[in-house]
């Protein structure tokens, strides 16, 4: 059974302000935003079953597909494509006239699937690598052009060329590597480990926000926050305020607002149940990682660098922003990708 998605054929909308109007590009635009009910067989299920999958798949029609994929925070709307006025989380890199341009390629993302879907006690990236090949066969694609992940978007990427190298012409992979730092592992263990204390005790969005506020803590580099947050406290509700406390606690806030407990626990716990054997993957690639990331450390990408069986190439950016680098520096990262995709 297939779910019949929303597709739509509009004139592109330029991103920003200021810009000039649609009519300016000669390039038609297509969005499919939709569900498709795929069979897969999750790792830790108990057998095949039907899943559905929510995906977009946008720019310029006919144009070759690129597989875009986030963080576990991340979702399928990685770019504005007229369902509403909001820009999508990688807007500044996938656009009309950006490093991942709408005119030339067309964007493939999906939801992150959770065990609630799957109808499997945990999910692995390989699971989302299965439902990423089965949406490409399912919207007739033999090949994407690329895979291009950041963070757990990139492990998927990995896991995806293991699994199903023939289907992706080459990997372009941020601030993900083949398996969790052990580090990292300790640090999001000890954020799930909050959140079901949370939801043992009933206070399940004072977890989750908290959890997010730690997790926040290893997402940005040092010199950030020594930037930032430098000043002293201030007396308030009688108790000192340090200046980071109010930015972490907007951070919590925002992330209760539109993510579940359950969800989260799902995903964070997929990241370190991650580990996929760098020499089965012949296709070319790309490696981009951050000197100041603290949760994929740059010794991580130079050992897949060696391990991978294709060939590849690590570039090294350097930003203040840590792990969060794939997000914030697009004016850097825009010339790699362009580079990378050509």
């Amino acid at each position: 059974m297939t779910l019949q998605p929303e597709t739509r054929s509009i004139e592109p909308r330029p991103s920003g302000t200021g810009a000039a109007p649609a009519s300016a590009y000669a390039t038609p635009f297509a969005a499919q935003r939709g569900t498709r009910r795929l069979r897969l067989d999750p790792k830790y299920g108990s057998g095949p079953r039907q899943v559905d999958v929510d995906y977009l798949w946008c720019g310029a029609p006919g144009a070759p597909t690129v597989i875009v994929q986030g963080g576990i925070s991340a979702d399928r709307d990685v770019t504005a494509a007229g369902h509403d006025d909001r820009p999508g989380w990688w807007q500044a890199l996938v656009a009309h006239g950006a490093a991942v341009d709408l005119e030339r390629w067309r964007v493939l993302s999906i939801d992150w699937l959770a065990p609630d879907r799957l109808g499997a006690g945990s999910v692995s990236s390989e699971d989302q690598a299965d439902a990423l090949a089965a949406l490409l066969g399912e919207l007739g694609i033999a090949q994407a052009h690329a895979f291009v992940g950041s963070s757990y978007g990139a492990m998927v990427g990995l896991a995806f060329a293991a699994r199903y190298p023939r289907a992706v012409g080459r990997l372009l992979l941020l601030a993900g590597a083949h398996r969790p730092h052990p580090l990292s592992t300790a640090q999001r263990s000890v954020q799930r480990g909050i959140v079901r204390l949370g939801q043992a005790s009933g206070r399940v969005d004072e977890a989750l926000a908290l959890s997010r506020q730690l997790a926040v803590t290893t997402y940005r580099g040092s010199a950030e926050f020594g930037r930032r947050f430098a000043g002293g406290p201030e007396w308030r509700e009688d108790r000192f305020h340090f200046p980071v406390e109010d930015y972490l606690a907007h951070q919590g806030r925002r992330f209760v607002e539109r993510f579940d407990a359950n969800r989260f626990l799902a995903l964070s716990e997929s990241i370190d149940l991650h580990d996929v054997q760098p020499e089965r993957i012949p296709v070319p690639a790309t490696l981009i990682g951050f000197p100041s990331d603290r949760l994929v450390p740059l010794a991580d990408l130079c050992e897949l660098q060696r391990r991978l069986h294709g060939p590849a190439t690590l570039e090294v950016v350097e930003s203040p922003y840590g792990h969060d680098a794939f997000l914030k520096e697009p004016e850097q990262l825009a010339p790699l990708l362009r580079e990378a995709l050509a």
